[in-house]
């Protein structure tokens, strides 16, 4: 653990040289062994979460408990549709979130993601730092890119982080309430469907 520690620290030192920072966050385990060192390396990071309109109430609650233990405000990027809201896996992930993805990274150099190559094939090519290649001139930093299940769990029991109560149900993966079951890896996102990532995180 101590050399992930020092490799989560030191790839979040890199992350706090640039001044236009953004973290995305969905209240998962990664983001909360992240927000733990990133708040006290680069305290100008912006904080934001997509809001779909359909997340599970278990995530508004965690969403809270983030803000209260980190002393961080969560921005809000709104990516809900009233007139034709998300319903299931066939109708998950719509420009939306890729379009509210877009705003929130609007003038920033460098963002933060919880991505582990353990997490999925499409993720096991991760860097901990690398050019975003959808983005000219923005940096992402992945600071838990090497890092095992095991090892975040060992971090958030050291540590007494909170956490999202549904991976104690069996979610392994978190996201909307429409379309997430319990699940190991990620096999509970869009189940029953082919569909492996949301493009948040897809060349």
């Amino acid at each position: 653990m101590r050399g992930l520690g020092d490799q989560l620290t030191e790839t979040l030192k890199q992350a706090a040289q640039h001044e236009r920072l953004v973290f995305l966050c969905s209240f998962q385990k990664e983001e909360s062994v992240i927000l733990d060192e990133l708040l006290t390396l680069a305290p100008h990071t912006r904080v934001v979460t997509i809001d779909t309109g359909v997340l599970f109430p278990e995530t508004l609650a965690t969403w809270k408990r983030f803000e209260d233990h980190y002393g961080v405000h969560i921005d809000v990027e709104d990516a809900s549709n009233p007139t034709n809201p998300w319903t299931g896996p066939e109708h998950c992930c719509t420009p939306l979130k890729v379009a509210a993805l877009e705003h929130s990274l609007s003038g920033a150099d460098a963002w933060v993601t919880g991505i582990r190559r353990e997490q999925a094939e499409t993720r096991a090519h991760t860097e901990l730092v690398e050019p975003d290649a959808k983005r000219p001139g923005v940096m992402k930093y992945n600071p838990l890119a090497f890092w095992t299940e095991k090892d975040v769990w060992n971090r958030i029991v050291e540590r007494k982080l909170p956490y999202h109560p549904l991976h104690d149900q069996g979610f392994a993966s978190i996201g909307c309430a429409t379309c997430t079951q319990a699940g190991s890896g990620r096999e509970g996102r869009w189940a029953g469907t082919a569909k492996t990532e949301c493009g948040l995180h897809v060349v």
